[in-house]
């Protein structure tokens, strides 16, 4: 099975496994423990967790959750229920006793692999007849037929704005997810990804783990991010490039730490998604550390990438996620037909990569799409040269007095202070306006900017009626799995301290 740049993947997760178990090499490294995993025996560790799981009586197309940190296990727990043909159920280990009890519940699922850490958490929210099963299960059952369209993959949204939705994805789906990231980075053999972003999201899944399958390429896999070690765990893995959201990349420009220069010639990018990547502090990262960051823009739905910037020496368009690799974009208006270039509306998308359904709510399937094209939810415009600039988010528009005011515009400003690590403007309820704006920061060891003065930053750069009334200091920002700033959770949360 050859990557063809031109066409998506064919076949399923167990036809790629195999093929990369025939053709042999590394499949991934894991630094932090100093082992290393090969194609081949991946996939006799898949092969023989999917036959165990047939054998449990398990049906083809089933929910099997996995509850997992990034590490051996769970990477061979994701391939085994692929290659077994069931619904791999990425369990979100951030999401809260609550959502990991809904999401337990509403997959069906009757078994669970769990991490040793996380077993009396999930005892204690899982339903009744869930149980726990063991990644050395006897491989005695057969393996279940498999084709492009089953089921591959269940993924839960955040839910900010209500209970989390099941995202479906089948294997040519999943498979797509991985190729428009090998297709939009020129991904090969020779690359090494670094899995710093959990595979419980679709950003690590899918651009990370099936980006490393599809191209032939393998992975370094840690635990979890860390600031102080990046740098020296991506020098001792040999890690080509690495995928990441905008809140790493601020952390690494303002941490200490510093690549050495053989890291920082073998590093050819790194990529951000999951939210807007300010365009300061993308500046001052290039700047500083000599990689090239490519802004690229995803969904869960979408099994990740749906924009991208080219690689250099491509145009990159700082501020633009880019322009669509392995899938159609363009921007609807309200009547849901094609907008003008240039002129603003809600993202939309088609394509392989694409997800099958929403489990279980087919009025919320039925509402995503318009025609064929599914509705992001996401506002932009596009220009003439197909680059998309995102807007905001049509739930986290702030509209005052009637106003559309953007949170990214506010964020951009308030980024532009060196001592700002995180910053999310967000809405709050106001007798006169309806809502006015406010704002959240995260300041950077021994910083010197003060809420006063970062008001009136924002009052000389946007003027008095965008700029916020009132800022708020924290030691951080909420952030979902992806690392992804939620403030939609931001009143409340601040609320709940006052």
């Amino acid at each position: 099975m050859i990557l063809d740049r031109n066409a998506p993947p064919r076949g399923t997760v167990r036809d790629w496994l195999d093929h990369r178990a025939a053709q042999g090499g590394t499949a991934a490294v894991f630094p932090e423990m100093g082992e290393d995993l090969t194609w081949f025996d991946l996939r006799v560790e898949a092969a023989r967790i999917g036959r165990g799981l047939a054998a449990e009586g398990i049906a083809k197309g089933e929910s099997v959750a996995i509850v997992h940190p990034n590490g051996r296990d769970g990477l061979i727990a994701l391939y085994g229920a692929l290659y077994g043909g069931f619904r791999a159920t990425m369990v979100n280990l951030a999401a809260g006793p609550d959502a990991i009890g809904y999401a337990l519940d509403h997959s069906g699922a009757r078994v669970a692999f769990v991490h040793p850490d996380h077993a009396e958490g999930i005892a204690a929210v899982a339903p009744d007849g869930l149980r726990t099963v063991r990644s050395d299960l006897d491989g005695a059952g057969e393996l279940h037929p498999l084709d492009p369209d089953d089921h591959a993959l269940l993924m839960y949204t955040s839910g900010t704005t209500g209970r989390p939705k099941g995202v479906v994805h089948s294997h040519a789906s999943l498979l797509a997810g991985g190729w428009t990231s090998a297709v939009a980075h020129g991904l090969g053999p020779e690359d090494r990804g670094f899995c710093i972003l959990p595979i419980y999201h679709i950003n690590g899944l899918c651009v990370t783990v099936m980006g490393a399958l599809v191209s032939g390429g393998s992975l370094a896999v840690v635990a979890r991010f860390s600031a102080g070690q990046f740098w020296d765990q991506a020098g001792r893995a040999g890690v080509t490039w690495f995928s990441a959201v905008p809140t790493i990349v601020s952390h690494l420009l303002h941490g200490p730490a510093e690549p050495d220069t053989a890291t920082v010639d073998r590093i050819r990018f790194g990529r951000s998604a999951s939210s807007a990547l300010a365009v300061e502090t993308q500046g001052a990262f290039e700047a500083r550390f000599r990689i090239p960051i490519v802004e690229t823009m995803g969904l869960t739905e979408t099994a990740a990438q749906i924009l991208s910037n080219p690689l250099p020496p491509g145009t990159r368009k700082v501020g633009s996620p880019g322009i669509g690799f392995g899938c159609e974009v363009r921007i609807l208006r309200d009547d849901l037909t094609e907008a003008s270039r240039g002129q603003e509306g809600e993202i939309a998308v088609r394509g392989p990569n694409v997800m099958r359904e929403y489990l279980h709510d087919p009025d919320a399937t039925t509402a995503t799409f318009a025609g064929d094209w599914l509705r992001t939810g996401d506002l932009g415009r596009m220009d003439a040269d197909g680059y998309v600039f995102v807007t905001g988010r049509l739930k986290e528009l702030i509209i005052k007095g009637g106003e559309n005011i953007a949170p990214r515009e506010v964020d951009e400003v308030l980024y532009s202070d060196a001592d700002v690590v995180e910053a999310a403007a967000f809405a709050r309820p106001c007798a006169r306006y309806g809502e006015r704006v406010e704002a959240a920061v995260a300041l950077r060891d021994g910083a010197s900017a003060t809420p006063d003065g970062l008001v009136a930053l924002c009052r000389d750069r946007l003027g008095p009626f965008k700029a916020p009334d009132r800022i708020h200091v924290l030691p951080e920002l909420p952030k979902g799995p992806s690392g992804k700033i939620q403030r939609l959770k931001l009143c409340d949360l601040l609320d709940a301290g006052d």
